[in-house]
């Protein structure tokens, strides 16, 4: 007896199991498959290698800027504290917001196997990275010498903090193109190469950085404005040579010609994540910045020994970048894919992991803060003033590395809300509580730093309750 025949499904609803998005998985490279596919821990890690080898060789570069700023003496030290929220703003919005919302749109976009839309969104970065680097100089040249005036600073620091500004924003637009090309390669899975590029400008910068400070080499010495140099020249050199190996047939996102075609929509997919994740920045800095004013008020040396620790919370930044790049590219891909739970766990180990890192970094600093205060000052009132910042922050650094982990994976799934509004409500806590301390009610400054960890452990818990209530599922949908 003959079995029956096999029923065949009819020819829609076969056309309905090969989806676009499974059809165009089976031509992706097969590092966007690993993406899609490999065990998230051993994935992550491998990919976050490269960019946190280059972030901690970054934070090196910061340390030998502040150590060569530090030979100057006390009042270019305090300019730099005065100018230094202004320029990490700037890296911030570049590498972080900005160009954590360009890697998000080219990972999703890839996720669903749309290279075109990919290679076009590269050239809608560069068009936006030329309107930023004129809106800083143009903010700068309208309001630059009035919000240094407005800290209070004895006049040779502002002329020192002005020096140095003028040159940083004349000069900005290659920081902006080199940020936005780096996040291209990572919005595609490749980290080494961004990797690479940051190793070998920072092995250059510190030399360079010294000799224009002090005219070593023949060089002209520039004092502070020196360091601002040094930044603009090696960003230069290295967006000249990401811009000839994007244009290479095997760039993994290519800068074609065919590309070139700019649309509305394609601006929207970056403004979308990028616009709304920017105000983190923004508050992160102006936070520092009041408090800048905030220890001003207990004098010079407080100020000095502040922008010193102050300089370690943005240093931290760094150290969780090379994770959170990572996760804004394998979370973008895998939401642009549709895999809503395996883009959840990986935010939540790399943040556990981003989390553990920063953690155990502020309670060594808690416990013996002259591993990092010694480096840059022997002045003793500057050096109290940041053994008690380490000592009451310092514990709190776990929370701040879980939440800005979280913050950069959020971008990946393409919404920010939650994260955004944990770094205002830290804001309120830390310059707000801050500020009623020292006018009504304990005018020290231990009350300050005592706000300043309250509002870090309110952004991390609460940016970490949205993840888990389900932000990322809601986007989805």
């Amino acid at each position: 007896m003959q079995p029956p025949p096999k029923l065949q499904p009819p020819a829609s609803a076969q056309q309905s199991v090969d989806t676009p998005i499974s059809a165009a998985r089976r031509t992706m490279s097969p590092l966007m498959r690993e993406m899609l596919e490999a065990p998230p821990l051993p994935l992550l890690l491998r990919l976050a290698g490269p960019n946190a080898t280059a972030f901690l060789v970054q934070a090196g570069v910061s340390m030998a800027e502040i150590w060569f700023v530090a030979r100057l003496g006390i009042e270019p030290l305090a300019a730099i504290a005065l100018m230094f929220p202004l320029l990490m703003l700037q890296q911030m919005l570049a590498n972080g917001a900005m160009g954590g919302a360009v890697a998000s749109a080219i990972a999703r976009a890839l996720g669903r196997g749309d290279r075109a839309a990919a290679e076009s969104l590269v050239w809608h970065a560069l068009v936006i990275a030329a309107g930023a680097s004129l809106l800083f100089l143009l903010l700068w040249l309208l309001g630059g010498h009035w919000l240094l005036s407005l800290t209070g600073a004895p006049a040779r620091v502002i002329s020192e903090a002005a020096g140095y500004g003028e040159v940083l924003f004349l000069g900005a637009l290659p920081l902006w193109i080199m940020a936005f090309l780096n996040a291209a390669l990572r919005g595609a899975g490749n980290m080494r190469l961004p990797a690479l590029f940051m190793i070998g400008s920072s092995l250059v910068q510190v030399p360079l950085t010294g000799a224009l400070m002090f005219g070593w080499l023949g060089l002209p010495a520039l004092g502070l404005p020196g360091a601002a140099v040094s930044v603009i020249v090696v960003s230069t050199a290295s967006t000249v040579l990401l811009l000839v190996r994007s244009l290479r047939p095997d760039a993994p996102v290519r800068l074609v010609s065919a590309a070139l075609t700019l649309r509305w929509a394609r601006f929207a997919d970056i403004f979308r994540v990028g616009l709304l994740a920017a105000l983190s920045p923004v508050f992160v800095v102006l936070t520092i910045s009041a408090l800048n004013l905030l220890v001003g008020r207990f004098g010079v040396d407080a100020l000095a020994g502040y922008g010193i620790v102050a300089r370690l919370e943005f240093l931290l930044v760094p150290m969780v970048f090379g994770i959170g790049t990572a996760m804004t590219s394998l979370v973008g891909v895998n939401m642009g894919a549709g895999n809503l739970a395996r883009a959840e766990r990986i935010g939540w180990t790399g943040g556990l992991t981003a989390a553990g890192l920063t953690g155990t970094v502020g309670l060594l600093l808690a416990v013996a803060p002259g591993l990092w205060l010694d480096l840059f000052t022997d002045d003793p009132a500057s050096w109290r003033a940041g053994a008690l910042y380490l000592q009451i922050v310092g514990p709190a650094f776990v929370f701040q590395g879980l939440g800005l982990s979280l913050y950069f994976a959020s971008q990946g799934a393409g919404t920010v809300a939650w994260p955004v509004a944990a770094t205002v409500l830290r804001f309120v806590i830390a310059v707000g509580g801050a500020a009623a301390g020292v006018l009504w009610l304990d005018p020290s400054i231990g009350f300050v730093f005592a706000c300043v960890a309250a509002g870090m452990v309110v952004y991390g818990a609460l940016t970490a309750t949205s993840v888990a209530r389900g932000a990322w599922r809601k986007k989805g949908a």
